[in-house]
């Protein structure tokens, strides 16, 4: 009798171990394996939000298969108590494991909506972005231009959400001017800003900001990357450079960014304005002249008159010789690479030919013949003005 107990005991015991390895192979290929969700989704972890409620509505959404399996393999490996407050992009069939290392990893979050306020030359905006899951492309919800529109109402909606992004985008070629009076107008940001920094200072680039971030902090980070930017070129730049020192080379880098906006010329240019400081001859390049009618503040909007070119300043790069006394803008890195690298050519003239490029040349005569090309293209379009480098 107590080895028919025994053995039927035994085999009881057998096939728990039997049916609790199933479980558990079964358990492990859920935690594992590809979960069941077929499409790309946006999941919102709320602030102070528990791992119970996270499974349940991970399982309710169609994320996972079994809350209590996401829930036990998240206490195992001790990411349970690791939840972040955001919004994350979450793939489709994205397993488990997967799903609870993208919502606990924390950093910025991956889905949801974005405000980038655009500081650009001539005008600036602010562009309302919202995340479309499905296909990792970020959709334009709402534009304005600070300066002289009012909020929207979606963008009104959207601030109310405390896990909306903001970024502040700064193009190339803007002055220092510029970019303070359109931080001042950026309503999500805080603080005063008592002096513009430096023209050339400031590094063109996109920057993560928060809600209530601080003005005149965002501007000592711009600053810095450009600082650093600058630095490391510097020590990788071409050798008899005829610059005396960094900031020369960040007066020239401003110059040639705001000569062309084809990055494939910038070098070519950077030799133009390099070959004629070698031969001293004047630069003879109007943005520099414009600077010193505008003072950075703002664009002229018209073409320069006789008068400006004639007039002695500081920056009239027709009447003094070398380089004028600061940047003219805040040049990319782009720019500031052309300058301290330019392209080894014969060119000590150029003007646009039409296309948006410029059309060089190494001879006056050959100079002349692209600036009466360029005079015809003016005329038909019913233009004025000059670009480009004069002859003498």
């Amino acid at each position: 009798m107590w080895k028919a107990v025994a053995s039927n005991a035994l085999t009881f015991f057998i096939v728990f171990l039997v049916i609790a390895s199933g479980l558990l192979a079964w358990g492990r290929k859920e935690y594992s394996g590809p979960g069941p969700l077929a499409d790309a989704m946006c999941f919102r972890v709320e602030r102070g939000a528990t791992l119970s409620s996270v499974s349940r509505m991970l399982e309710s959404s169609g994320v996972i298969s079994d809350a209590r399996i996401f829930r036990i393999g998240a206490d195992y490996s001790g990411q349970g108590s690791g939840l972040k407050f955001g919004s994350y992009l979450l793939p489709a069939q994205t397993s488990m494991v997967g799903v609870l290392d993208i919502i606990t990893a924390g950093g910025q979050s991956t889905c949801g909506s974005e405000v980038n306020f655009r500081i650009g030359i001539a005008s600036s905006d602010v562009i309302l972005r919202e995340l479309d899951a499905a296909t990792n492309r970020y959709v334009e919800v709402a534009s304005f231009d600070p300066a002289v529109d009012a909020l929207p109402q979606p963008y009104l909606d959207a601030v109310e959400d405390l896990d909306l992004r903001y970024r502040v985008t700064l193009a190339e070629g803007v002055t220092s001017w510029q970019v303070v009076e359109m931080l001042r107008r950026a309503e999500f940001m805080e603080g005063t800003v008592d002096e513009v920094p430096a023209e050339g200072s400031l590094a063109p680039d996109s920057y993560d900001v928060t809600r209530g971030g601080d003005r005149a902090a965002l501007l000592a980070v711009m600053q810095e990357r450009q600082a650093k930017t600058l630095a490391a070129l510097w020590a990788d730049r071409a050798p008899d450079l005829p610059y005396a020192s960094p900031e020369e080379a960040l007066v020239m880098a401003s110059i040639v960014e705001k000569e062309t906006g084809i990055a494939e010329e910038r070098r070519q240019v950077a030799s133009v304005f390099v070959n004629r400081l070698r031969k001293g001859m004047k630069l003879q390049t109007d943005p520099t002249v414009i600077y010193g009618v505008t003072n950075g503040e703002g664009i002229l909007g018209r073409g320069l008159r006789q008068s400006e070119l004639r007039r002695e300043t500081p920056y009239n790069t027709y009447v003094i010789a070398g380089l004028p006394p600061g940047p003219i803008a805040n040049p990319g890195r782009l720019s500031i690479e052309a300058a301290l690298n330019p392209d080894d050519t014969p060119f000590i003239f150029f003007v646009a030919d039409g296309t948006g490029g410029h059309a060089f040349a190494v001879t006056l005569e050959e100079h002349n013949a692209n600036v009466a090309a360029w005079r015809k293209i003016e005329a038909q379009r019913g233009q004025e003005g000059t670009t480009g480098v004069q002859g003498n």
